[in-house]
């Protein structure tokens, strides 16, 4: 009947034990490294074999009956390592020795040293045979309690007839029930302990996919809202564009119907005037189609660069031709001004140079209703002996409406200008500055722009200054 009392205790430790640690875990050390948790466990499998001897039972003096044996039994099936279940079967039967040095103690710690051993052995055939769970716990608890009642019987503390006769027939089968019974709630503290980190996972999971499904959902509006502006803007640009065109055709259609009519009251100076309005406008129709096309083939990927050695001293006055008229028109000072330093070429291509400032500067005397319009090409030296990271610079600078800043970025894309009234009071197709930011890159450089409304506008195309080796 102690027998019975005192196993029965034991057990009740040891599941108070697991409980507590269960709750350990589950709030300590659940962020804790896995070393640590390998080791913590360890230790608490050691002091659970301490313990029972702790509450064991005291069948004489310094013999003491207990359920020491189960928390080897755990571990058999509960670590992979042989080692380790050595190491524990060593260090509890170790513990047996706290107790008092006698000869009963040197046989219970020599008693779970051979256990701790057996135990590694067996966990090793067990793996090699690739047993269930299940079974390698049943496996566990019968040879582990066997092989103890052998060894009790072995050493001789009790005498073997008595134990065999006596002791074992109460105390194997209890201790093999309740060595049973404390593996099933373990094993439902480990399934709950499952259920638990398998709730939690997918507690994140679903968080981390309600958030991207959030984050999707502000792309597509996003992209929605994009593709609905792309939309209209593309509308506006179609309508201007169907102005653009007209205007010019319009005017070489209408004078030249004019020329063509044999009118005798035409005096010779109005039939030039005729023909250089249709001169003009055939050169802005040309300029639209272009401007169409080069965006094309940059969206396409088609647009080629041919570089050459460019006279940058020939800029300003081909510049200058091509706007004086156009600034003397305006009433707007035009000035022009080369850094001394330059170099006398620069490896580039010529035609699209020219193209990128010819728009910077239409775009400059377009919005100036007063003022200057200045060209200033100079030379940006980094202070690095290095030629690759020096640059030339053509500031466009004007004295115009200037550009508020929530819309400069805006100005550089297709179809897209500071505000949808631009083209209507100024006309143009908005694709200006587009193409020159493009080209800009197809040559190696870029554009900045530093504007203000009502103050003016500064836009700087920076070129690389490289030789042709280089490039």
């Amino acid at each position: 009947m102690e027998f019975s009392k005192i196993f029965l205790g034991n057990t009740a430790l040891l599941v108070t034990v697991a409980y507590l640690a269960n709750l350990i875990y589950k709030y300590a050390l659940s962020r804790a490294s896995s070393s640590v948790k390998y080791v913590s466990s360890v230790l608490l499998i050691i002091f659970c074999g301490w313990l029972s001897m702790f509450f064991g039972y005291n069948l004489s003096e310094n013999v003491i009956f207990d359920l020491r044996i189960i928390p080897l039994i755990i571990a058999t099936v509960a670590y992979s390592e042989p080692l380790t279940l050595v190491l524990i079967g060593v260090s509890i039967g170790l513990s047996r020795l706290l107790f008092g040095m006698n000869e009963a103690a040197i046989a219970g710690c020599l008693n779970l040293c051979i256990l701790g051993v057996a135990a590694a052995l067996l966990h090793a055939w067990m793996n090699r045979r690739s047993f269930g769970l299940i079974t390698q716990g049943l496996m566990a608890i019968v040879v582990i309690n066997v092989l103890n009642c052998l060894d009790i019987a072995f050493f001789g503390v009790i005498p073997a007839k008595q134990y065999f006769a006596e002791i074992m027939p109460v105390t194997l089968p209890l201790s093999l029930m309740l060595s049973l019974v404390f593996s099933l709630i373990l094993r439902d503290f480990q399934l709950e302990r499952n259920r638990m980190v398998q709730i939690k996972h997918s507690n994140v999971l679903l968080s981390t996919q309600a958030e991207e499904l959030h984050k999707a959902k502000a792309n597509l509006e996003e992209r929605a809202q994009e593709l609905a502006q792309s939309s209209q803007y593309k509308t506006e640009f179609l309508a201007n564009m169907s102005h653009e065109l007209r205007t010019p055709l319009n005017s070489i259609i209408n004078f030249a119907q004019l020329i063509s009519e044999d009118d005798e009251d035409r005096s010779r100076e109005e039939l030039a005037e005729y023909g250089s309005i249709i001169f003009q406008s055939g050169r802005e129709l040309l300029t639209i189609i272009n401007d169409i096309l080069d965006l094309t083939k940059v969206e396409a990927g088609q647009l080629e660069i041919f570089k050459e050695h460019m006279n940058i001293s020939e800029i300003p006055q081909l510049l200058a031709m091509h706007f004086e008229h156009e600034a003397e028109r305006g009433n707007i000072a035009f000035d022009m001004r080369v850094d001394e330093r330059l170099p006398l070429t620069l490896y580039t291509d010529p035609s699209r140079v020219q193209q990128i400032l010819r728009n910077l500067l239409s775009n400059a005397f377009k919005f100036t209703h007063e003022g200057t319009v200045k060209l200033d090409i100079r030379l940006e030296l980094l202070g690095n002996a290095n030629a690759k990271e020096d640059w030339i610079v053509f500031d466009v600078i004007d004295s115009g409406i200037g550009i508020p800043r929530e819309k400069q970025e805006r100005i550089f894309e297709a179809f897209k200008q500071a505000d949808g009234s631009i083209n209507r009071r100024y006309g143009g197709t908005g694709l200006g500055l587009s193409i020159s930011r493009d080209l800009s890159r197809l040559l190696g450089g870029y554009i900045e722009l530093e504007s203000e409304e009502g103050r003016g506008s500064r836009f700087s195309l920076h070129l690389p200054l490289q030789q042709e080796a280089e490039a």
